[in-house]
C-alpha cells in the first residue's frame, strides 16, 4: 500500500508536537510495520520547510531532510496531469488550491490512501482519505 502524507502529518511526525506528534508517529509506525510505502509531493517538502527557514532553525531543516531522504519515502512531482486533476478537484469540492494539488498528486501518482489531519478533506471520493484523530 502507498500512503500519501499530507503536509500536516509530516510536520507532526518530524516536529512531534504534544497532541498530534505521537498520534502521527504511531500511525506511521503501524504503516511501516505493514510494509506500507510513503509518498509526498514536492509541495509537502516546500510547505514543511517554510517554518524552519523563517526561524533559521538549521537543526529542524536537517530533521526534515532526513525524513525526506528515508528509503520508504517517495517524492513525486507536480505534473501537468496533477494540475489538471487539481483544477477539477477544486472546481467540484471547493478545496483550497494546495489541498487540491496534494489530493491530485496522490491520485495521479497511485497512492491508495491520503493521510491528513484535515477533516474537511474526508469528503473527497477519489481515493481513501484517512483523517488522523
Amino acid at each position: 500500500m502507498i500512503l500519501f502524507l499530507d503536509t500536516n502529518i509530516v510536520i507532526y511526525a518530524v516536529e512531534n508536537p504534544l497532541v498530534f506528534g505521537p498520534k502521527a508517529n504511531v500511525r506511521l509506525t503501524v504503516a511501516r510495520n505493514s510494509s506500507a510505502k510513503f509518498m509526498i509531493s514536492d509541495l509537502v517538502r516546500m510547505e514543511t520547510l517554510v517554518g524552519p527557514l523563517k526561524s533559521g532553525n538549521a537543526s529542524l531543516q536537517q530533521d526534515y531532510a532526513q525524513f525526506f531522504g528515508s528509503s520508504d519515502i517517495t517524492v513525486v512531482g507536480i505534473t501537468p496531469a496533477v494540475c489538471d486533476r487539481a483544477a477539477h478537484i477544486r472546481a467540484t469540492h471547493n478545496f483550497k488550491s494546495m489541498d487540491a494539488l496534494q489530493l491530485a498528486a496522490a491520485v495521479e501518482h497511485g497512492a491508495g490512501t491520503f493521510l491528513t489531519a484535515d477533516a474537511r478533506l474526508s469528503s473527497f471520493a477519489g481515493l481513501t482519505v484517512e483523517v488522523l484523530s
